[in-house]
């Protein structure tokens, strides 16, 4: 063992197809003291293809919180660590994020080795707009939950991305398109890499009867993209309605309206009627 503080590398592995392994990621699996992983007998036939005997150790949810310490002390005593997730990039919807942390308070060295995220590779392919996206993990499992949590994200602008299990697939698109909208484009990705992947396409609501209607559809791995709602142009800026807001708390409606323009350029007889019509204001 070195002498020196050792490495924490953070390992992508494949999504689903073995070709998408890195030589890199091979290389450091195999030249590590410890691969940290999410499920030890998951990962044991990745690692037997790659030829890759290395020592595992169980690293996930559950255990966490006690195992951060354990590792940070083997790294501090000069030992390399690799973290891999059961497929992917680790802490993309995995645990991972205390250690990482841990092990950069520490000063430790921390090292990317990049490589398949089914929420990228999703993104890439499902032709909604990828110039500013947010990757919100999976709704909550209950109905009554989930659709408050879309509701809460019902004015997102940016693509928004999910993951979502295959027993509840088909009622989660129903609730997107009870919140959003069944004219809203959404691209569900299936299987990514793997020989059955599929993606659909469209409004929200041929595809919640797309999947619907084919089982086979309900099954594997989903990604979930939904376009952001669009502005319309009659719609008032972000930044004079948190302006109004703010003014309109302390000030009556008119007063509000006419220092908003004063900041905001906006015609004042507009972000009157917007303070009245929305209710933020008290009558004058």
């Amino acid at each position: 063992m070195s002498n020196e503080r050792g490495t924490l590398y953070l390992v992508a592995t494949p999504i689903g197809n073995l070709g998408d392994m890195s030589a890199r990621a091979i290389e450091t699996l195999k030249k590590v003291d410890l691969i940290a992983a999410e499920d030890t007998r998951h990962s044991a036939p990745l690692l037997r293809h790659f030829s890759i005997a290395t020592t595992t150790t169980s690293f996930h949810e559950h255990n966490e919180a006690e195992k951060v310490g354990q590792l940070v002390d083997r790294l501090r005593a000069g030992e390399d660590i690799a973290l891999i997730s059961d497929a992917g990039t680790p802490l993309v919807n995995d645990p991972g994020y205390r250690l990482v942390r841990a092990a950069r308070d520490d000063g430790l060295r921390v090292v990317a080795v990049p490589g398949p995220c089914a929420a990228i590779a999703a993104l890439s392919v499902s032709g909604l707009p990828t110039d500013e996206f947010v990757f919100a993990g999976f709704p909550p499992p209950r109905r009554e939950a989930r659709r408050r949590w879309f509701q809460e994200r019902a004015n997102e602008r940016r693509t928004q991305i999910f993951y979502e299990s295959p027993h509840r697939i088909v009622e989660s698109l129903e609730d997107m398109a009870a919140v959003y909208g069944g004219d809203r484009a959404v691209a569900v990705a299936r299987e990514l890499t793997k020989r059955y992947e599929t993606v659909l396409d469209g409004p929200l609501v041929a595809v919640v009867e797309r999947v619907r209607d084919d089982p086979n559809q309900q099954k594997g791995e989903f990604v979930v993209l939904l376009r952001g709602r669009e502005k319309r142009e009659d719609e008032m800026p972000d930044e004079a309605v948190r302006t109004l807001e703010i003014l309109a708390s302390e000030l009556p409606p008119r007063q509000a309206a006419a220092l908003a323009s004063q900041i905001t350029g906006l015609a004042k007889n507009r972000l009157y009627r917007w303070l009245v019509n929305s209710g933020s204001g008290s009558s004058s």
